[in-house]
């Protein structure tokens, strides 16, 4: 309180008055802390930053160029460029691998497919999959097929040639439901217009004639989807699948590995870079080994080229033609 106007003053007050009140350590404490704390922070920030001009005044370090060949039999692979082989050779390889290492002479032969997915500008092919008949078969396994079909005859023959299951419209509800699955969708274009419902159900399996799997040919389509290899794109670029034995004959394997190669070519127009970039090839139980492209993608350029050179080689003709003529 302060004093009254009369100038009187209570006893005490002007001493407490003139003496300046004291901080208790228990009410500075928490402040000192807090300053401590930010003065850290600021010293480690400043660290941080000087570290960072420091890593970018200092030059980076220069790499040395891979070498090809290594010389020595045991060596530093990073220091050399992964070794690429030839079709045969490679499989000739894994084959060794197999007798070295006791492993099963019947594991399946795997390929993996890295693949350039860039069209013009930003676009790009979509993921896709696709089924394709392989020259040898390595499996005994079949497919589960199912056929849309309201014709009795057509569900009939379905039946014969080995489709899972056959019917019309009424499969619609046990298919959204669930109840009914299949790896291939079947279809005659009678019915397709009543299965739009299942349109983004099936998603790429549903009946195209894209995809082989809309027509009026129903022994071919439940044959072929009955026995054909299915493999799709995964992680948007890479494309991992199976496609042969490792005691099946060399050549039989190489022709699994050339049909596949060949179709996968069909998703990216030929004008463009191919869409196979690197190809690796391994067994169940051996390292992958990168095959040599040459001679493995299909020779689509040098059939154009030689079309072009053939056209030059008729207008040199024309001129003396003519000439001898006249």
């Amino acid at each position: 309180a302060l004093a009254p106007r009369g100038g009187w003053i209570l006893p005490g007050l002007e001493q407490r008055l003139a003496v300046p009140a004291a901080v208790s350590p228990a009410t500075a404490r928490p402040y000192a802390a807090a300053a401590a704390k930010a003065a850290k922070k600021d010293a480690k920030r400043s660290r941080q930053e000087k570290a960072k001009e420091a890593a970018k005044e200092k030059p980076l370090p220069r790499r040395r160029p891979l070498m090809s060949k290594p010389v020595d039999d045991v060596y530093l692979t990073w220091l050399y460029r992964r070794p690429s082989y030839e079709l045969e050779q490679a499989v000739g390889m894994l084959k060794r691998f197999q007798e070295l290492d006791f492993t099963h002479p019947k594991q399946f032969v795997y390929i993996n497919v890295f693949l350039d997915m860039a069209l013009q500008k930003k676009k790009k092919v979509d993921p896709f999959s696709s089924g394709v008949a392989l020259p040898h078969r390595f499996t005994d396994e079949v497919n589960k097929v199912l056929v849309f079909t309201e014709n009795e005859q057509e569900a009939e023959v379905a039946r014969e040639h080995g489709a899972a299951i056959v019917g019309g419209v009424e499969l619609i509800k046990w298919i959204l439901e669930d109840e009914i699955q299949a790896d291939f969708y079947v279809a005659v274009p009678a019915i397709i217009p009543k299965l739009i419902p299942l349109r983004n159900k099936l998603k790429k399996k549903y009946p195209s004639t894209r995809r082989n799997s809309l027509g009026s040919d129903i022994p071919r389509m439940v044959q072929f989807f009955r026995e054909c290899h299915e493999y799709s794109v995964e992680d948007e670029s890479v494309i991992k699948t199976r496609i042969a034995r490792l005691d099946m004959p060399t050549e039989h394997i190489i022709a699994n590995l050339k049909t596949i190669i060949q179709d996968i070519c069909t998703f990216k127009p030929s004008n463009f870079d191919p869409i196979v970039q690197r190809l690796v090839i391994r067994s169940s139980t051996s390292e992958g080994l990168l095959l040599n492209l040459d001679g493995i993608l299909p020779q689509v350029e040098k059939a154009e080229e030689k079309e072009e050179e053939g056209a030059a080689d008729e207008d040199q003709q024309k001129p003396v033609q003519e000439s001898v003529s006249t």
